[in-house]
């Protein structure tokens, strides 16, 4: 009989877990994707203005992939005191850490104002978003895949995921609306400033909403179990999960990374990338890219638990494969579509490019989450996510970017996210399918054989 800390959530509750973790990852990446923009929008002019316009895109990018490189460190910390303390504590402090530093970076001078120190309080800042970010996502997809129906984890775990294109389209919405009624003029001097102080108030009705949920049964449980099991000397508790990961699920963590390099690459290019592409190569103009993004975001929101309920009835592997093998195959129509300067060409190019994104992005909160046991879940699976970030995300605007400089076509991009769809379909294909994995499970099967190892041999002696 389950106990009262694995009981099956209320449909009430369950819904109102799936808000919480829903709001949290919009405002999060409405945050981090906010910065994407502006980055190709106006922090070349603001931040590097002393530059060749392409080459102040580059650097603006630059800082953009520094918030990338925290996103490890913020998964190796946030993972390794969410193994221990719960996770959402730690949901709670990533979403504080996130939201001030963008409303600080609302504050910022520029480079006009105090020189060489705008662009380095930029950085700063920058990390801490990326810091922030790296502890969030792995937290927040738990928190649901934790609580949710085992036979619909990838519907209700989907959710979440949603919260990307729910903050993409939050964030390219704010700054559509404000380009569309402001002056150039008037945004670069002081409108650019109002979607990051917005955050401020996004931040105070997320905390709200995660205050007011429960902590994941599972892993409540889980730690119950190894109180349990310390007290009678049957367990030995390893002091950093990270080892535990490192020794039991390192396969896994290979295979959650190389899944990462198709959707995170891609994403980046169909969303902030583009905005450099279709206004330098395309001669379309900044509002015409922003409403593209803008429309495909809504579909890509839609189409998200769609995807996460299909895998549901045939797997995670068959729906990641899918949208691998798409993504890959559209690159080339995608850049054809955008070259043709035509509005319905844009939409029509980046919607189906996030459609077939979804089909990656969707299944991943379930897939990862299974792949690891209960006390080293929160670590491994932030490891393996984010720490493929640095390679995929990171850098995918700026390699993009530097492409088009050298070599003045979008084959060579092209060319870059179908290798990276290729490692995505090898990783995923090697591995195992998850969806029936009981969450449950505290500890890796590995450490069974171990555990009884040392009982006998106490007997013995």
């Amino acid at each position: 009989m389950a106990s009262a800390a694995t009981a099956p959530p209320t449909p009430n509750n369950l819904k109102r877990i799936v808000a919480a973790s829903l709001i949290g990852t919009t405002i999060e990446w409405y945050d981090f994707f906010l910065y994407g923009s502006a980055a190709a929008l106006v922090f070349n002019k603001l931040f590097f203005p002393d530059s060749d316009p392409l080459v102040g895109t580059l650097l603006s990018f630059l800082t953009y992939a520094v918030g990338f490189a925290a996103r490890p460190l913020g998964a190796l910390v946030f993972g390794h005191y969410g193994d221990r303390l719960g996770r959402k504590k730690l949901l709670v402090l990533s979403l504080l850490l996130m939201g001030g530093a963008t409303f600080a970076i609302g504050l910022l001078p520029t480079h006009a104002t105090v020189g060489a120190a705008a662009p380095v309080l930029l950085t700063v800042l920058r990390l801490v978003q990326g810091f922030a970010l790296g502890g969030e996502w792995g937290g927040a997809v738990l928190l649901v895949s934790e609580h949710g129906d085992a036979r619909r984890r990838g519907f209700w775990a989907s959710w979440p995921q949603t919260g990307a294109p729910a903050g993409q389209l939050l964030a390219t919405g704010v700054l559509s609306l404000l380009t569309a009624v402001l002056s150039d003029t008037a945004f670069v001097n002081w409108g650019w400033r109002i979607p990051f102080l917005l955050s401020g108030v996004l931040v105070i009705v997320g905390l709200w909403i995660r205050l007011s949920v429960d902590e994941s049964p599972v892993f409540k449980q889980a730690l119950a179990q190894a109180e349990a099991r310390r007290a009678a000397g049957t367990c030995e508790v390893e002091k950093l999960p990270l080892v535990s990961v490192l020794r039991h699920h390192w396969r896994d963590v290979l295979i959650a990374m190389g899944a990462r390099m198709a959707e995170n690459i891609s994403y980046y290019v169909i969303t902030a990338f583009i905005l450099v592409y279709a206004t330098t190569s395309a001669g379309v103009s900044k509002q015409t890219a922003l409403n593209a993004v803008l429309i495909a975001s809504a579909v890509h929101f839609a189409v998200i638990p769609g995807w996460g309920a299909l895998s549901d009835r045939v797997g995670r592997r068959p729906v990641y494969l899918l949208g691998a093998v798409g993504i890959g195959l559209w690159m080339f129509p995608f850049f054809w579509l955008i070259d043709t300067g035509g509005f319905g060409n844009l939409i029509l190019a980046v919607t189906v490019g996030l459609v077939l994104h979804g089909a990656m992005y969707a299944p991943q909160a379930a897939f990862f989450s299974e792949m690891f046991a209960t006390r080293m879940r929160y670590s491994g699976a932030s490891i393996g996510a984010q720490f493929a970030s640095v390679a995929a995300g990171a850098p995918a605007p700026l390699i993009a970017t530097a492409l088009l400089s050298d070599y003045g076509s979008s084959t060579p991009i092209a060319l870059y996210v179908i290798a990276a769809a290729v490692l995505t379909v090898v990783a995923v294909g090697v591995a195992k399918e998850t969806r029936h994995r009981d969450l449950a499970e505290v500890e890796p099967a590995a450490d069974a054989e171990p555990a009884a190892a040392r009982k006998a041999d106490a007997r013995t002696a």
